[in-house]
């Protein structure tokens, strides 16, 4: 009789969630980025990055950047402390009704 797996609940990263993000090349030693997870970012035609608001381990000045990491540059994602998903808010439908 085959031993059941536990089943693990679905992983994404949620806004909020504190990152550690190794990004780069295959050339070039990884750029770690430490910080907030803030959300995706469109960038230039149709690119997607990860926005991160750096945190105190970048320094003084650079805490509270933002550094976007285009996805295809992402290496690893380490989730530090996950954020849960804030309660999708339901907008009442609205009766759009046109006159012409």
């Amino acid at each position: 009789m085959a031993e059941e797996k536990p089943k693990r609940s679905g992983m994404s990263l949620t806004t909020g969630s504190s990152v550690q993000v190794r990004s780069g090349d295959k050339g070039e030693d990884p750029l770690v980025t430490t910080g907030t997870f803030r959300g995706y970012v469109g960038i230039g035609s149709g690119d997607q990055a990860l926005s991160i608001e750096l945190d105190d381990t970048h320094g003084k000045e650079a805490k509270g950047r933002i550094r976007l990491i285009p996805a295809a540059m992402v290496l690893s994602i380490d989730i530090l402390h996950a954020a849960k998903p804030e309660e999708e808010k339901k907008v009442p439908e609205q009766v759009q009704v046109y006159f012409g």
